[in-house]
């Protein structure tokens, strides 16, 4: 297995795109970090340690989206947080890695019933096969891999 980038390397990659999510959201009082799955969670915690570790006066609020990524019509797509307190807020989308987008696609299916003021999207790691309109806002490594090739979070 190829390692691609060490604790040190993903460390600044996350200070890097705290830094950008700020420049990007600075008119922004309240965001929402909504982390997909186990290790979409696991980066929007890294990320919101970082944020809070800057200067600013945004306040970030950490939730988490549930769903099946093998069968997303299977079960509903939940949201740790009540739909209502999404409204009119600014929420970003997390995962460690975007393939197909087919995840992130499905992770935004409950916020249809809703109208937030701005989405974006932010990963550790964007590969481009993309397969759903999805546009990433905030990447740590873009990588052009083949689809057979797989990508590992630790």
């Amino acid at each position: 297995m190829l390692k691609i980038l060490d604790e040190r390397q993903i460390k600044q990659k996350i200070k890097r795109l705290a830094i950008h999510i700020l420049e990007n959201n600075f008119d922004q009082k309240k965001i929402i970090l909504a982390g997909i799955n186990n290790n979409g969670l696991g980066f929007a915690k890294l990320l919101l340690e970082e944020l809070n570790s800057l200067k600013h006066s945004t306040e970030f609020i950490l939730t988490g989206i549930r769903l099946n990524p093998a069968k997303p019509l299977s079960e509903e797509v939940k949201i740790d947080m009540p739909l209502k307190e999404l409204s009119g807020k600014a929420i970003i989308i997390i995962d460690d890695v975007a393939n197909t987008g087919r995840t992130i696609f499905y992770a935004m299916k409950p916020l249809m019933d809703i109208l937030p003021k701005k989405l974006e999207v932010a990963v550790l790691v964007d590969r481009k096969h993309k397969s759903f309109p999805i546009k990433v806002d905030y990447v740590g490594l873009s990588l052009a891999t083949t689809m057979r090739e797989n990508i590992d979070v630790q």
